[in-house]
């Protein structure tokens, strides 16, 4: 079974930062790709920013500048270093893995809070 383990939510005040962190436990084949994803209240879940195996970064235009993906192989963790927190940023922040079979593993979620 494989399991995704978010940390590092909270609460932050607008212009604050934040590092989320995402490991991977459990039999998991290579990744394609790792990413973040976030939900707010009401609306639909969004990608944030995504890291192929190959190193290739994506980023939702609205996080380019303030948000890094990077990925640590060794401890099988992504991460997301958010800075410059805006109250829109304020979301239900999930972590999903694709394996190269396919396969898409999520987390449970980590609530991130910017507040004004």
């Amino acid at each position: 079974q494989v399991q995704l383990a978010e940390s590092g939510g909270g609460l932050v005040q607008a212009g604050g930062s934040l590092r989320l962190s995402c490991a991977v436990s459990g039999r998991i084949f290579s990744f394609n790709v790792m990413g973040w994803y976030r939900q707010a209240p009401g609306k639909q879940r969004e990608l944030v920013a995504d890291i192929t195996w190959g190193g290739n970064r994506n980023y939702a235009d609205s996080v380019k500048g303030r948000f890094t993906i990077s990925r640590d192989d060794a401890k099988n963790t992504v991460y997301l270093q958010m800075n410059s927190l805006k109250p829109e940023d304020t979301a239900v922040y999930y972590c999903r893995v694709v394996d190269t079979r396919g396969q898409s593993f999520w987390g449970q979620g980590t609530q991130v809070t910017v507040s004004s």
